[in-house]
């Protein structure tokens, strides 16, 4: 039996979705194994894929169970809850900003482009609706935080700051605290972003327009993109 390597990217999909082959060589059956974020996957490769595998040179594939947690002992006791879809792919994606400002970690303010970025859920809709958009977030970021040196990477996965960290855990406490059923949603996301009141992206939010009385408004729908899924 022939390991297969696969290239993690930061978007996550469905293992359905899969259809570029890592290898111009014939790998045969064999097993993929990988992890992200504290979670082990593996992926059996059947015989009959073979010939696919043979045909394309790269393969390019992220599956995110869930998001860093600064309360590790949650995992072990089960006091938490799982991410929605959108949760996940919009911090997918505040990584991906914040690697494209070449900034070395990723802070509240990529957090908050990642949820612009995804721009399907609820959360996301509200802020365009009040005229929060992406580029005017962008601008204010490179405004309040510069420019970052050209010619510096930012790693794969930027690690997050402590205030994004901490709006994570907020999210996570505020589903806890309401024992209502179903996931986390972006909803969660961006109050927990915006209970962050000294970070960088409550300050971009306040030169936007974004203030308590819409935190309040966007609240009533903390559950709603969940159920939105199941209609």
């Amino acid at each position: 039996m022939t390991s297969v390597s696969i290239t993690l990217s930061a978007l996550p999909v469905s293992l359905s979705t899969i259809t570029e082959p890592p290898s111009r060589r014939d790998p045969g059956p064999g097993n993929l194994s990988t992890s992200f974020l504290g979670r082990k996957l593996s992926i059996a490769i059947p015989h009959s894929n073979k010939l696919a595998f043979s045909k394309h040179p790269t393969v390019v594939a992220t599956v995110l169970f869930s998001l860093p947690t600064g309360k590790p002992e949650r995992i072990s006791t089960g006091q938490t809850s799982q991410w929605s879809a959108r949760a996940i792919k919009s911090f997918a994606m505040g990584e991906l900003e914040a690697r494209k400002l070449k900034y070395p970690n990723t802070g509240t303010e990529a957090l908050l482009m990642g949820i612009l970025v995804e721009g399907t859920s609820i959360a996301a809709k509200f802020l365009r609706a009040n005229g929060i958009t992406l580029f005017k977030v962008r601008e204010e970021i490179v405004k309040l935080l510069g420019k970052s040196d050209m010619y510096f990477f930012s790693p794969e996965h930027p690690p997050l700051t402590e205030p994004a960290q901490r709006a994570l855990d907020w999210a996570i406490d505020q589903k806890l605290k309401s024992g209502a059923s179903g996931e986390i949603t972006v909803t969660h996301l961006l109050l927990g972003i915006w209970s962050e009141k000294e970070s960088a992206s409550h300050k971009i939010l306040v030169s936007l327009g974004f203030d308590d009385e819409k935190a309040k408004e966007l609240s009533l729908s903390m559950d709603k993109d969940y159920v939105l899924r199941f209609k």
